[in-house]
């Protein structure tokens, strides 16, 4: 009887958890189909909004931003993150953990303290604002998350594996692109997640480094806030869940057959 309570209880915790994170996103998402310019009045269905959406050059070329930061960040932050989690796998413990304490500080400062600092470092290195600038800065910022990622699941690769690729003739370069890489591929692929999603949400470190005339959505999103949030924020921000959430449920698929197909070798 008692386990049949708790049971119960833990399910409505689940229910009340679930509801106060995801029903201000699904209100968001009911709304960017009102027909009403008006938030919270509605008016009926309605899919003027996201036809509204595309006309927008403004909202578009916003969006363009953020996403050609978002991939390049992504991609280079990747890149380095892996090698470091890679390099820093070698470290003997001690070193490794002085290293990884300083790895953590960028994640643990806030972000008003990394923002400022990139502002005064590439202002004394004289690069102006611009598309450059917020890249390097979004760069700074989501390398420590990627090491996060990418380092367990190099520390719980089989080293085996690598000196026997070694033995058998491959040279280190094959050795890390045939053998390293395929074992620690899903953490690779969360890592550049979280990279490619931090560097979308960023607000506070965009705001000091992006160019005047320039805007990521976010930037955009505070700048509407003097006059008014337009209902076609809704539906950006409807299509983006959506994005983000089909991501997610990719990436996990994928995960999933990997530890199958996995399971079945070793079998």
């Amino acid at each position: 009887m008692n386990n049949t309570k708790t049971n119960i209880f833990e399910k409505l915790y689940l229910i009340l958890i679930f509801l106060f994170l995801y029903a201000p996103i699904a209100v968001l998402i009911v709304f960017s189909f009102n027909q009403s310019r008006i938030f919270g009045v509605w008016t009926g269905f309605s899919l003027k909004w996201y036809g509204e959406l595309f006309k927008d050059r403004f909202i578009m070329n916003a969006v363009e931003t953020t996403i050609v930061v978002a991939i390049a960040t992504t991609i280079i932050s990747t890149i380095i993150g892996t090698l470091a989690a890679v390099g820093l796998s070698e470290f003997r413990k001690k070193r490794r953990r002085i290293i990884l304490g300083l790895n953590d500080l960028p994640v643990l400062n806030p972000d008003i303290v990394i923002a400022i600092s990139l502002m005064v470092l590439f202002g004394i290195l004289n690069i102006p604002k611009g598309l450059i600038r917020l890249i390097l800065s979004h760069v700074a910022f989501t390398i420590p998350y990627v090491v996060l990622s990418v380092l367990p699941k190099v520390r719980m690769m089989d080293r085996n594996l690598i000196d026997a690729a070694l033995d058998l003739g491959a040279t280190p370069m094959t050795a890390f692109f045939k053998v390293v890489i395929p074992e620690i591929k899903s953490g690779i692929i969360a890592g550049a997640m979280m990279a490619f999603t931090l560097s979308i949400d960023d607000f506070v470190i965009s705001f000091f480094n992006v160019a005047p005339g320039t805007n990521t959505i976010s930037t955009m999103i505070f700048s509407m806030t003097k006059k008014g949030i337009e209902p076609t924020i809704n539906a950006l921000s409807a299509i983006m869940f959506v994005v983000v959430l089909v991501l997610l449920i990719a990436s996990n698929i994928s995960q999933i057959r990997q530890f199958n197909k996995k399971k079945e070798k070793n079998i």
